[in-house]
């Protein structure tokens, strides 16, 4: 395996005092690729400033501002996060939710094993299924 040496000791990040901020490594691997730049940049901006419970007060024009983004592409941005499913949106909150799991990450008609045996079960428990 591959040694890890700080190259900055004296620099090492530290969690801060106040605030609270952290990203899923999981957001690069299984949803950044599908967004465009600017989700991606309005994501870890909501990351970055939302509570303990991924909420976060500000608003489109201020995320522009700090951004240096034009409003509109933070509403496009948002909602495209917002289908995703990786942001809930009700003004004047956002809330940076938790991951989805994978199974439902994954589009297309692919279903995940659990969802496969719930779908068999209840076809069985109908009329007319098989016992």
């Amino acid at each position: 395996m591959f040694q890890k040496d700080v190259l900055v000791p004296d620099r090492v990040r530290r969690p801060p005092r106040e605030g609270w901020s952290w990203i899923d490594r999981r957001f690069l691997r299984e949803h950044a690729s599908r967004l465009s730049h600017e989700a991606i940049f309005v994501y870890l901006f909501l990351v970055a400033v939302s509570d303990q419970k991924g909420l976060s007060f500000y608003n489109d024009a201020s995320i522009a501002v700090r951004l240096r983004m034009g409003e509109q592409a933070v509403v496009r941005a948002r909602d495209e996060l917002v289908r995703e499913d990786l942001v809930a949106y009700r003004a004047p909150l956002t809330q940076v939710l938790s991951l989805p799991d994978r199974s439902r990450v994954e589009r297309g008609s692919a279903m995940s094993l659990s969802e496969m045996f719930r779908a068999v079960t209840q076809a069985n428990h109908e009329p007319g299924g098989q016992p």
